[in-house]
């Protein structure tokens, strides 16, 4: 089983080109808003039209620009779980759960009530829409799209209405469901903590183009773009020149690093995640040492956000004091002592945890 897609579609800044395909498992596109991601899944459904392409599902062509094929939507056998849930407000919870089943009524109950239960809807089986919260509703959305039994799953931001509580709840049974779902799933969001989850393998997309693919896992580990660095949470990104094969000048930082592999010819940045940096109380004795003090600090229930200030770089054209910020995130149990009785000075990064980028 699997899921083929080619197709463009212009859109008011850009024109949207995506080339991918599915293997039984979830998908994710991963991007800023107004990238594309939405209207990737809009055109899978049918709801919209691309100018051109191919859209194929488990052999079953759904869309061919040149043979002039377009299913509708209704003969495509696509589950879509809009962001605005779009159930229909004359009907209960209930009955819109139930709505797109094709099954004998005594299956058909029993599915029904065992969905009511999994999505914590038990009571609210004869309310209407209008009387649910956002949370509620994306849940009798999601219970309703599964319940249908389609070829395909398309989320698009599915916990984006949910308190944290009842997120990380939902997003448990979910990966329990796409377990149970022997299909092919595509979850687009701007959440990394989502696609980490929930997606074998992710397709970041900017502007409508792609342009990183591969494992979620590698993808995490080694973005190889700026901005996958950045949607993967990257806190920290400098400008940067290849300075030899192993070491790189990070111009907004104003020093030179040190490396673990062959600095590619085409760098022009490096990133180093939050959590990445280490306090240092013997620069001498390190390697990648930047001198820095406190800018602010943020705490958390379980670790300190700092924001601190690279010290004693100068800047060329106006030859006065130039100190950029940087983030670091570090675990209380790290500093048990207290953060500010332990303050470092300096701070070092280990050559394998610089990301080299483009």
């Amino acid at each position: 089983m699997s899921l083929i897609v080619h197709i463009e579609k212009k859109l008011k800044n850009f024109t949207l080109k995506v080339d991918f395909e599915t293997r039984e498992s979830c998908l994710g596109i991963l991007g800023a808003s107004g990238c594309g991601k939405s209207m990737t899944l809009k055109c899978i459904a049918g709801i919209i039209t691309p100018e051109k392409g191919f859209i194929e599902l488990n052999g079953k062509v759904l869309f061919d620009s040149d043979k002039k094929i377009n299913l509708t939507p209704q003969q495509r056998k696509v589950g879509y779980l809009f962001q605005n849930y779009a159930l229909f407000p004359n009907m209960t919870v209930y009955e819109n759960i139930g709505i797109g089943m094709k099954v004998p009524n005594k299956k058909k109950d029993a599915i029904i009530l065992r969905l009511i239960e999994n999505f914590k809807l038990k009571g609210l089986e004869d309310q209407y829409p209008s009387k649910l919260s956002g949370g509620q509703q994306q849940r009798v959305a999601l219970a309703r799209m599964l319940a249908y039994k389609p070829d395909v799953l398309l989320f698009d931001e599915p916990f984006s209405a949910m308190d944290s509580y009842l997120k990380e709840e939902l997003q448990i049974q979910m990966q329990d469901l796409l377990q149970e779902y022997h299909g092919d799933s595509i979850m687009v969001t701007h959440s990394r903590d989502e696609v980490y989850r929930f997606c074998r393998d992710t397709i970041v997309l900017d502007k409508g183009k792609i342009i990183e693919v591969g494992e979620t896992k590698k993808i995490f580990a080694s973005p190889k773009k700026v901005q996958t660095a950045r949607l993967t949470g990257c806190k920290n990104i400098s400008s940067a020149v290849r300075v030899s094969k192993n070491q790189v000048k990070a111009t907004d930082w104003g020093c030179i690093l040190t490396v673990n592999t062959q600095v590619p010819e085409g760098l022009t940045h490096i990133g180093i995640r939050a959590h990445d940096f280490k306090p240092c109380y013997e620069p001498k004795e390190q390697l990648n040492v930047l001198p820095c003090q406190i800018h602010k600090i943020a705490e958390a229930p379980f670790e300190w956000n700092v924001l601190m200030q690279i010290e004693d770089i100068k800047n060329d054209d106006k030859n006065d004091l130039k100190e950029p910020v940087i983030w670091w995130k570090i675990s209380k149990s790290q500093l048990s002592s207290g953060f500010h009785e332990s303050t470092p000075t300096f701070l070092t990064v280990a050559p394998e945890d610089i990301l080299l980028l483009e």
